[in-house]
C-alpha cells in the first residue's frame, strides 16, 4: 500500500464527567463507557446517558438493551424487574453540526463547485439522521453567511451555492471559524433540551489570506468552544499545520482537488459513528431507600466495559415506567461531550517532490 494512503490513529485520554469508567477487558480489547449525565426520579426511574467506544477509540454503535447488564451495589438487577430499555436520545439530547464552506474566489472559479455541492449534499444525507445540520459560507468578508438553518432541507437548499459569487474574493478563514463558533454556541444555548452537543466542520481550499483575525484569536475561540471541530482542506495552498490547529478532532488535507468527495466522506463517517456511540439506558430500580451505586456493563463482540454512578433511592416505590422521560437538569445543561479516544486524524498533503506519489493524496498521520 502506498505510503500516502496509510491510515494511522492517535489516542486521546478520556476525561471523566463525574463517572468512574471501568475496563472490562485488557488493552484495546476492552470497551470504554463514559457518563454524560444521569437522571433519577420517582417512582423508581434511573436513566443514564453515556457513550461506548473501544479502547482503541472506535465508536461502538447499534447496541441493544440485551447488550447491557445492570448491577446495583455489585448485584445483578433482574431484567424482568428492571424493564431496562434504550430510549430515543432525542427526548433529552440534541446534536448540531455547522458546516462552514469556503466560497472565496479560488473556490468559486476553480470549476469544482459541482463536486463540492455533491460532496456537501452527501455529507448532510449521512449526518442528517443523527444531527441538525446547518450550512454557512465565508469568503474574504468580515462575516459568515447563513445558507441553510439547523434542521433545514440541506439537499434542497445547497444548490443555491452554484449561483453565489463572493462579495470579497479573499479568504477570511480565521474570522469565519470564530464566527462559526459563535453561531454554533448560540444555537446550542437556545436548544430546548438539557443535553446539547455541537460539531463544527470547515471546508477550505487554502489558508487565511484576509488577516482579519489572528491564529491566536482562533485558538482562544476554540479553547472555549466545548465541541468537536473538523477541517476538510483540498487544494494546492492547503497548509496542514494551520488547518490541524483548527481541526482539533480531525483534519483531512490534500493538494489533490479530486479528493473533495473523499474528504467529506471521511469526516461524515466520523461524525456519524460518533453520533451513534451515545446511549440513553433507562430502567426501574428495585431499591426502595438509601444510597446505592448503579453499574452498567456493555458487552459487544467478546469485549466489555463498565461505568458506575451513585444514586439516592429515597422514596422509591412501584409503578415505574422505564419509558418515562428522564429528568435531566434543564437549568444546568450539559454541552461538553465525553472526550472520546477518538482517532484524531490529520491528513498530510504530500506533493510528488516530497513523497514521489505523483498526486499529493491524503496521508493520515496522528496529531501530537
Amino acid at each position: 500500500m502506498p505510503e500516502d494512503m496509510r491510515h494511522s490513529w492517535s489516542l486521546q485520554t478520556f476525561i471523566g464527567l463525574g463517572a468512574a469508567a471501568l475496563s472490562g477487558g485488557a488493552g484495546c480489547a476492552g470497551l470504554k463507557l463514559q457518563l454524560v449525565d444521569a437522571s433519577v426520579r420517582r417512582p423508581s426511574n434511573v436513566a443514564v446517558y453515556f457513550t461506548v467506544d473501544t479502547r482503541g477509540g472506535e465508536p461502538v454503535p447499534d447496541l441493544t438493551p440485551q447488550d447491557f447488564h445492570i448491577y446495583e451495589d455489585g448485584q445483578p438487577v433482574s431484567v424482568l424487574e428492571s424493564k431496562q430499555t434504550i430510549l430515543q436520545p432525542e427526548v433529552a439530547a440534541i446534536h448540531y453540526t455547522l458546516l462552514l464552506v469556503d466560497m472565496s474566489g479560488s473556490v468559486v472559479d476553480s470549476g469544482d463547485m459541482p463536486a463540492l455541492i455533491q460532496a456537501a449534499s452527501s455529507f448532510a444525507d449521512r449526518v442528517g439522521p443523527y444531527q441538525k445540520v446547518a450550512i454557512y459560507t465565508f469568503d474574504g468578508s468580515p462575516h459568515i453567511t447563513p445558507i441553510i438553518n439547523f434542521g433545514g432541507n440541506v439537499r434542497g437548499g445547497i444548490h443555491v451555492l452554484s449561483t453565489r459569487r463572493p462579495k470579497d474574493p479573499s479568504t477570511n478563514l480565521n474570522g469565519a471559524v470564530i464566527e462559526g463558533v459563535k453561531a454554533l454556541n448560540h444555537q446550542m444555548e437556545a436548544a430546548p433540551v438539557p443535553l446539547r452537543f455541537g460539531t463544527l466542520v470547515v471546508f477550505t481550499d487554502g489558508i487565511d489570506r484576509a488577516h482579519r483575525a489572528s491564529p491566536e484569536e482562533v485558538d482562544h475561540a476554540l479553547d472555549n468552544a466545548g465541541f468537536e471541530t473538523y477541517v476538510i482542506g483540498v487544494g494546492q495552498e492547503v497548509d496542514r499545520g494551520q488547518l490541524s490547529r483548527i481541526g482539533r478532532s480531525g483534519t483531512f488535507a490534500s493538494q489533490n482537488r479530486g479528493d473533495i468527495q473523499k474528504g467529506f466522506d471521511e469526516v461524515g463517517a466520523r461524525i456519524e459513528a460518533s453520533s451513534r456511540r451515545y446511549y440513553l439506558l433507562s430502567y426501574c430500580s428495585p431499591s426502595r431507600a438509601g444510597q446505592h451505586q448503579v453499574e452498567i456493563e456493555a458487552v459487544a463482540k467478546g469485549s466489555s466495559g463498565r461505568l458506575q454512578h451513585p444514586f439516592d433511592a429515597s422514596g422509591f416505590g412501584p409503578n415505574c415506567d422505564p419509558n418515562q422521560k428522564p429528568a435531566f437538569d434543564v437549568h444546568h445543561p450539559r454541552s461538553t461531550p465525553p472526550n472520546a479516544v477518538a482517532p484524531a486524524r490529520t491528513a498530510d498533503a504530500r506533493g510528488p517532490a516530497a513523497e514521489g506519489n505523483g498526486g499529493g493524496g491524503p496521508h493520515w498521520k496522528p496529531d501530537r
